[in-house]
């Protein structure tokens, strides 16, 4: 019931909006989100701010755009569909020709029936994009000299911001799980909406948690631009807080089920979103990070190098309708972004109820301030070697499974000394 409730309203609410990576569309997405769940905060950056090695681009908006031809009829309306633009084109109202109109249409010969997507943040350029036979009938229809009138109704605002939502819910723990998906394409279901969908779905189901034990973080961000800016802003508390986490794209067709684990697939997001396909019986298709095309670029960027891996049913790039109009809601169905939201709900669970221990002191502990390690050097009944190697692996990286194999000790005493340092704040788990 949760699925068909969020899938609906993108289909119905969501689908139309006409988004980039800035402006208007961003913002009202959010705030019909925000409906759902009145604690998501709708946060802004703004233009010209410098990001790491970025810097946010102007805001862009649309207001219209369209193509008349001599007999005053318009062969190309940005309200029929808003692909029909490049995103991020600039202002445009001027007469030309039907070369000069060419020199700036886009289509693709071998999908006839597809509006391509195009943009055009980082470069300013201006275009129209239709479908190939369109382009075909207009080449065929009109002479060389006929002339068109060309109306783009956009603007640029050096002033304005980019427009990010981030909704928290709180666990026992300081540890933190990341769930992470877009919001800035046109109409487009899969590559677009399905995130959104499956991580309002699992904020439904999270959130009825009455003891949740570890936090879950999600946000709702432009692409690229928006990861680099959420890392830029909480750059230390993800490096102090993140366990794990989720990159979710492409996750809403019933095609298939594939993933892409983080830069080096030995993260405990990636354990748990691999034994959630074995457990739900699911089989799967891994794709090699040198594969990689969405948010988990900047999420496992040197020196970012954060625990999170992408989800997907059939990823982006891999199937036919990708940054088409084709990708449609007949493309992602409920059956599809419910498989996808069932094996990250999946995941997440397995997270939470893992034991990831973190040292909360840099370098190695003084253990005699403790009482945990005899001045004199005498062996106390506690083994303080056995303490001070489980520190060494409580990087964050380890849950106590994997810290037992490590020091060679059963699991039992593993918990116990796991206790014994969480009571004495050398650790936190």
């Amino acid at each position: 019931m949760t699925i068909k409730k969020y899938y609906n309203q993108a289909k119905h609410q969501l689908f139309p909006i006409c988004r980039s990576i800035t402006g208007n569309g961003v913002r009202k997405t959010l705030k019909i989100i925000k409906k759902n769940f009145s604690n998501l905060k709708i946060k802004e950056v703004p233009s010209g701010k410098k990001v790491f090695d970025w810097i946010i681009p102007p805001e862009w908006n649309i207001n219209n755009a369209y193509v008349v031809d001599k007999y005053n009829n318009k062969i190309i309306d940005f309200k029929n569909n808003n692909l029909h633009v490049v995103n991020y084109s600039f202002p445009v109202n001027k007469k030309l020709t039907k070369k000069e109109l060419f020199e700036h249409i886009y289509s693709l010969p071998n999908k006839k029936n597809a509006i391509p997507y195009v943009t055009s943040y980082y470069k300013k350029n201006w275009g129209f994009c239709i479908t190939h036979s369109q382009k075909t009938d207009i080449d065929k229809n009109y002479k060389n000299q006929d002339k068109f009138k060309v109306k783009i109704d956009s603007s640029f605002k050096k002033k304005g911001h980019l427009t990010y939502g981030e909704l928290l819910l709180k666990g026992k723990s300081t540890q933190e799980i990341l769930v992470s998906t877009y919001i800035c394409h046109p109409s487009m279901a899969n590559n677009e909406l399905s995130g959104s969908i499956v991580s309002m779905g699992l904020i439904d189901n999270f959130k009825k948690f009455k003891n949740l034990k570890k936090s879950i973080r999600f946000i709702f961000i432009p692409e690229t631009i928006g990861s680099i800016t959420y890392i830029n802003k909480n750059w230390h508390s993800l490096k102090k807080n993140l366990i794990g986490g989720y990159n979710l794209s492409c996750i809403g067709d019933d095609r298939e089920y594939s993933c892409m684990y983080s830069k080096y697939g030995n993260t405990q997001a990636d354990k748990a979103l691999k034994k959630a396909f074995n457990v739900l019986k699911i089989n799967f298709k891994t794709y090699s990070f040198l594969k990689r095309g969405s948010d988990e670029r900047q999420y496992n960027s040197p020196g970012v190098d954060l625990p999170i891996a992408s989800v997907f049913r059939t990823k982006y790039g891999e199937y036919p309708e990708y940054h088409t109009s084709l990708d449609d809601f007949n493309v992602v169905t409920q059956k599809g972004v419910n498989g996808g939201y069932q094996v990250v709900k999946k995941a997440i669970n397995i997270l939470l109820n893992k034991i990831i221990p973190i040292s909360t002191i840099l370098c190695e502990p003084q253990m005699n301030k403790k009482g945990l390690y005899s001045v004199l050097g005498k062996k106390d009944k506690l083994n303080y070697i056995d303490l001070k190697n489980f520190i060494q692996y409580a990087d964050g990286k380890n849950d106590l499974e994997a810290i037992s194999k490590y020091i060679k000790l059963n699991i039992k005493m593993t918990k116990t000394i796991c206790k014994i340092l969480v009571k004495h704040k050398l650790i936190r788990i």
